[in-house]
């Protein structure tokens, strides 16, 4: 079956770093069951073994062998693979999701209903059980990896084949708008991108909506329809995550660290940074320089 040989492959293949010799095929094998956080990119995801829980803002997702989940948003999540062991270890695929390459492929099938992006945009992130053609289409794809000779040739064309199944499957919407410069995923996109950049600034929610070109209200209305958080939830998403990157790397002073991530209090960064991540800054600094860096990709 292709989820058995999919394991096969990823265990013998996986490396430390995720990355393949296929350009945008990542790879991991995780033997542990740490929570952590980080930014997500644009991807889908594909469990082979194992099971892994993500939350995005207020919304949870839980996918195993043969789900996959599409994350078109570069969006601030916390994630656990669930009972993964050295003996056990969770296996996932993962394949790089380019706008270019998904609107070239919208203007070759040049359905009109293919590229409508005025609707509201779905979810940033999405699970669904992946059909029998995308899961051959993805062991073939890691199969390659056995035949470096073919890689050139024939890799770029199963991964077509990978995203013409994503634009027509069930998540097929999210996929489509991420290949749509005038769709309104974009545009959030773009504001995401935006308050990335420049998260250590306050800003007002109606400067954004102008960089985007959008009404007040709809781009609020679908900021939190893409992302499940406020556009100022989100800037704190990633403040924080940026500040637990930094107590993991550096023997900073707490409070200056939550300066420099745009805290203007220390007591209100120590709150939030402990409500988010289960302990005070000062001692989750102790147990992060203490264990191996994790990674909380979604696969």
């Amino acid at each position: 079956m292709p989820l058995d040989e999919l394991r096969s492959l990823i265990d013998r293949h996986a490396r430390g770093d995720m990355t393949t010799p296929i350009d945008g095929l990542l790879i991991a094998r995780h033997d542990v069951s740490e929570l952590e956080s980080s930014m997500t990119s644009s991807v889908m995801a594909l469990i082979a073994q194992g099971k892994k829980r993500l939350a995005l803002g207020g919304s949870v997702y839980e996918y195993g062998p043969g789900d996959y989940l599409v994350s078109s948003l570069d969006l601030p999540v916390t994630g656990q693979f669930i009972d993964a062991s050295p003996d056990c270890p969770a296996l996932g695929f993962g394949m790089v999701l380019h706008p270019a390459s998904i609107a070239e492929l919208l203007l070759q099938a040049g359905a009109s209903d293919l590229r409508d992006g005025r609707g509201s945009p779905p979810s940033g992130m999405m699970v669904s059980t992946a059909p029998a053609a995308l899961l051959d289409a993805v062991t073939r794809l890691v199969r390659l990896l056995d035949s470096p000779r073919d890689i050139p040739v024939l890799a770029p064309l199963i991964k077509r084949e990978i995203l013409w199944l994503l634009i027509v499957g069930d998540q097929g919407a999210a996929v489509r708008q991420l290949g749509l410069a005038d769709s309104n995923l974009s545009h959030i996109a773009r504001a995401v991108r935006w308050i990335r950049d420049h998260y250590t600034r306050a800003f007002r929610v109606e400067d954004v909506a102008a960089i985007c070109g959008m009404s007040v209200s709809a781009f609020y209305r679908n900021f939190q329809a893409a992302t499940a958080m406020s556009p100022i939830q989100f800037q704190k998403q990633i403040r924080l995550q940026e500040a637990r990157l930094m107590l993991a790397a550096q023997h900073a002073d707490v409070a200056a660290i939550g300066y420099h991530v745009g805290y203007d209090s220390p007591s209100q960064f120590s709150r939030e940074y402990r409500r988010q991540f289960g302990a005070p800054p000062s001692k989750d600094a102790i147990r992060l320089r203490s264990t191996p860096a994790m990674a909380a990709a979604v696969f």
